[in-house]
C-alpha cells in the first residue's frame, strides 16, 4: 500500500502537517532518548499515513568532548542558532525539537511532542507543496546528485524552500565521548540539506554521500518564512522502494 505522506504530494486540501526538526549529537549523553522519540514519530506517521516529517540535524559543537559526530555539520549548528535568534532565547542545547518552526522543547519529551504535532496537524497548509525525485546521472545515492522537482502555490514573500535527504535505520558504534561504548540507532538523519528561494516551480540538486542507501532514504521539502521561521507547507517522497 502506498503511504500517502511519502508520495511527494502535499497534504490533502484543508489538512495540516508537522515538520519535526531534532537538533542532536552523538556526543551528547542526553540525546539518545530524543532520537528514539524521533524514530517513533517517523514510524507512527508512516503507519498512519500522516503528513509528519521528521529530520535529525546533527550539530557539531559537542565534538570537542572526544567523539566527532560522523553526521555533524556546522551548517546544522548554524541552523539551530538561527532558531535561537528567532525565538529570542539566544540559547543552544541538545536535544532540542522544533515543530513547524514555531514550537520548541526538549526533544525527549514524548508527551509534549505528541501534543504539539496534534495541534500542527489541525492547521491547514497555506502554501501547498509537491515534490518529485528525478534520478541524477546514474540514479540517487552513490555520491551522485539527487534532483528534486518542486511545485508550490502561493509561496510567501521572503520564503525559503528547505530540501533535505534523510536516511533511516543507521547505527553507529561510539568509541569515545559521553556515549562511549554504546551502539546508537538513529532514524531520519539529515544526510544532505539546502535552502533556495522558491519560484512557483523549479528544481533543486543535492549532493548525497556515497554510503547513502536510497532504499532507506527520503526527500523532505518545506517552505518557511525567512524571518520568523514559520513553516507554511511541506511534502516528502521516498527515494526508492524500501527493502523487502
Amino acid at each position: 500500500m502506498t503511504d500517502p505522506s511519502r508520495t511527494g504530494a502535499s497534504p490533502p486540501s484543508g489538512s495540516g502537517f508537522a515538520v519535526v526538526e531534532l537538533f542532536t549529537s552523538q556526543g551528547c549523553e542526553s540525546c539518545p532518548p530524543a532520537e528514539e522519540v524521533l524514530g517513533e514519530i517517523e514510524r507512527d506517521a508512516r503507519r498512519r499515513g500522516e503528513p509528519v516529517y521528521a529530520l535529525g540535524f546533527h550539530v557539531d559543537y559537542w565534538d570537542y568532548l572526544g567523539w566527532p559526530d560522523p553526521f555533524g555539520d556546522p551548517a546544522y549548528s548554524a541552523r539551530q542558532q538561527a532558531y535561537a535568534r528567532a525565538f529570542g532565547s539566544g540559547q543552544l542545547y541538545t536535544p532540542q525539537m522544533v515543530v513547524n518552526g514555531t514550537a520548541e522543547f526538549v526533544g525527549s519529551d514524548r508527551r509534549r511532542a505528541t501534543d504539539v504535532i496534534t495541534s500542527a496537524l489541525a492547521v491547514a497548509a497555506t502554501a501547498p507543496l509537491t515534490l518529485t525525485v528525478a534520478d541524477g546521472p546514474e540514479g540517487p545515492g552513490g555520491g551522485r546528485p539527487v534532483v528534486v522537482d518542486y511545485r508550490t502555490e502561493r509561496p510567501p514573500t521572503r520564503a525559503v524552500l528547505n530540501v533535505a535527504v534523510v536516511e533511516r535505520d543507521l547505527t553507529t558504534d561510539v568509541a569515545r565521548g559521553e556515549n562511549a561504548g554504546r551502539t546508537l540507532r538513529q532514524d531520519n538523519v539529515v544526510r544532505a540539506f539546502t535552502s533556495v528561494a522558491p519560484d512557483g516551480a523549479g528544481q533543486v540538486h543535492l549532493d548525497v554521500p556515497p554510503d547513502l542507501d536510497p532504499r532507506r532514504a527520503s526527500v523532505i521539502g518545506y517552505l518557511q518564512h525567512d524571518d520568523d521561521k514559520v513553516v507554511v507547507g511541506a511534502a516528502a517522497v521516498d527515494l526508492a522502494a524500501p527493502p523487502a
